[in-house]
C-alpha cells in the first residue's frame, strides 16, 4: 500500500506543470511554461482578460495527463496580480504568491546579474521547484475576510498619512516659531493642529490676546485645555517675534498658509480614516466574531483586524513556524553541511505592514505576557542582544501564537513560564520581579561599541541575581 502512495506521489511529481508569470502593470504579463524539472515547455505573453488567460492554461496542460493541476507562481506586483489569482483558484489550479525578495534571490543566480522579462518568469516558475515546500498556497479571501483586508489597509494607509502630515505640520511650526516643541507635549493634539490652522502667524495669537485665546483653545479641546496652553502659546509666539523682527527671509503669513492647508488635510485625512474605522469593525466581527486574535497580548484594535486579514484560514499553514515564515520574521536560512548558522537576520519576506504591527504588538505583549518577557530578557541580558533585536524574537513568537490562537479557535491565555494561568495583575508581578532588565544593561546595549553577539559578561548576570 505504502509503495502504491509512493509511486502515485513520484507520477505526479512527474507531470507536474508549472507557470511562472512576470506580472506587468501596463504592459503584457511575461509567462514561462515549465515541467517539474524546470525544463522550459513554452514562453508566451498573455493580458488580464478570460480569454487570454485561458490560452495560457491551454498552452500549459497541452499534452498533460487529463486532471493535471496547474502551479502557477505569480509576484504581488500591484493590483496585477489580483485577475490572474482570480482566475486560475476559480480553475481548480494552486496559485503561490511568492515574496519579491525571495524570487530577486534566485533571479540573480539565474540571471548572472542580466536581468530580462523572460528570466523572471522562468526564475518564479523555478521557486516552485527549489523551494516547493516553503511555498504557500493562496486562497481566495471570503466576502468577509475581502472587506476586512480592504478596510484594514486602507485604515493603516491614511494613519501612515496623517503621522507624516503631522510632522509635515510640526516642522512648519518650528520654522515660525522655532520654540513651538514647549507647547506640545509628547504629540500635536486636536486643539494645536486647529490653532496652526487659525493662527499659525505669532502675530495672529498675540492680536488674538490670552482670553479669547483660552476661550478658543478650551473649546476645541472640548475642555482639556485652557489658560495654561494659551499662555504658552503667547509665549512662543513672543519668541518668535523677538527674533525675527520682521525680518524679509521669513514670510510668516506665507508659512501661516501652508500651516492651515496641513491642518485642512490631516482633518480630512482623520475623518476618511475614521470612516474606514468604523467600516473595519463591521468587517472584523464578521470575519472574527468572538475576537480570538484580539486575545493575543499586545494586539489592540488596529492590529487585530490585520492579523486576521493576513492570515486568513489558518488551515494553510502547516503549523505555525510556517505562518512566521510568512510573515518574514524567521531567520534566513544559512547552513552548511549539517549545521545551521545561527543569529541571521530575519527574512522579512511577506507583509511589511504586517510584519511591523507584531513587532509593535510584541513590544506591549513582552509587559503583558510572562513568557514573552523571558524571550525578551534572555535575548537582552543573557545574548547580548540590543531592544530592537529582542523585540524581533519577541514578534516571531507572538506569530507563532497567533496562529495556535487561530487555529485551535481558543481565545489566548496568559499563562507563568509552567503554564499556570494568571490574572493580569499576576503577570505584571511576576514580569517586574523576574524579567526586568537594568537600566545598566539597556545603556550598554545602546552603546554603538557593545558586543553585537555572544552571551552578556557573567559580571552583568551575577549584577541582576
Amino acid at each position: 500500500m505504502g509503495t502504491d502512495i509512493h509511486d502515485h506521489e513520484e507520477t505526479h511529481m512527474e507531470h507536474r506543470r508549472i507557470i511562472g508569470m512576470d506580472l506587468g502593470v501596463v504592459s503584457d504579463h511575461v509567462v514561462a511554461i515549465c515541467d517539474h524539472t524546470g525544463t522550459t515547455l513554452a514562453k508566451r505573453r498573455c493580458r488580464p482578460t478570460r480569454s487570454s488567460l485561458e490560452a495560457i492554461e491551454a498552452a500549459a496542460l497541452a499534452e498533460a495527463p487529463e486532471g493535471t493541476r496547474l502551479e502557477v507562481v505569480i509576484e504581488p506586483t500591484g493590483a496585477a496580480w489580483m485577475p490572474v489569482a482570480v482566475f486560475f483558484c476559480r480553475r481548480g489550479h494552486t496559485v503561490y504568491r511568492v515574496s519579491s525578495q525571495k524570487a530577486a534571490d534566485l533571479r540573480r543566480f539565474l540571471s548572472r546579474h542580466a536581468k530580462s522579462n523572460a528570466i523572471d518568469a522562468l526564475t518564479l516558475a523555478r521557486l516552485a521547484i527549489v523551494d516547493r515546500e516553503h511555498l504557500v498556497a493562496l486562497e481566495l479571501p471570503s466576502a468577509e475576510l475581502a472587506a476586512l483586508t480592504r478596510r484594514a489597509r486602507a485604515a493603516d494607509a491614511l494613519t501612515e498619512q496623517i503621522a507624516a502630515r503631522k510632522t509635515r505640520l510640526r516642522e512648519l511650526a518650528r520654522h515660525a516659531m522655532p520654540t513651538v516643541d514647549t507647547v506640545f507635549t509628547n504629540k500635536i493634539g486636536n486643539a494645536d493642529i486647529a490653532v496652526l490652522e487659525r493662527y499659525g502667524d505669532p502675530r495672529a495669537i498675540l492680536r488674538l490676546g490670552p482670553k479669547r485665546l483660552a476661550s478658543f483653545i478650551a473649546r476645541v479641546s472640548r475642555g482639556q485645555h485652557g489658560a495654561a496652553r494659551a499662555a504658552a502659546w503667547l509665549a512662543v509666539a513672543r519668541d518668535a517675534l523677538e527674533l525675527y523682527d520682521a525680518e524679509p527671509a521669513v514670510p510668516l503669513a506665507d508659512i501661516a498658509a501652508e500651516l492651515a492647508t496641513e491642518a485642512r488635510l490631516i482633518r480630512l485625512l482623520v475623518a476618511e480614516r475614521d470612516t474606514h474605522v468604523r467600516a473595519r469593525e463591521q468587517a472584523y466581527a464578521k470575519a472574527d466574531p468572538t475576537a480570538l486574535a484580539r486575545s493575543l497580548p499586545g494586539v489592540a484594535e488596529a492590529g487585530g483586524p490585520m492579523l486576521v486579514a493576513a492570515m486568513g484560514n489558518p488551515a494553510r499553514f502547516t503549523n505555525g513556524a510556517a505562518f512566521k515564515a510568512f510573515t518574514g520574521l524567521a531567520p534566513r536560512a544559512n547552513g552548511t553541511g549539517d549545521a545551521d548558522a545561527k543569529g541571521q537576520a530575519m527574512s522579512k519576506a511577506g507583509s511589511s505592514r504586517l510584519r511591523d504591527q507584531l513587532v509593535c504588538s510584541a513590544n506591549v505583549a513582552r509587559r503583558l505576557d510572562p513568557q514573552l518577557a523571558q524571550v525578551y530578557w534572555v535575548q537582552m541580558v543573557e545574548r547580548g542582544a540590543h531592544h530592537t533585536k529582542a523585540v524581533c524574537v519577541v514578534a516571531a513568537r507572538l506569530a507563532e501564537r497567533a496562529w495556535a490562537t487561530m487555529a485551535r479557535d481558543q481565545p489566548y491565555v496568559i499563562r507563568d513560564i509552567d503554564g499556570t494561568p494568571v490574572s493580569p495583575a499576576e503577570a505584571r508581578r511576576i514580569i517586574a520581579e523576574r524579567y526586568h532588565v537594568p537600566e545598566e544593561v539597556r545603556r550598554r546595549r545602546r552603546s554603538r561599541n557593545h558586543r553585537r553577539a555572544g552571551k552578556a559578561p557573567q559580571g552583568v548576570l551575577e549584577a541582576h541575581g
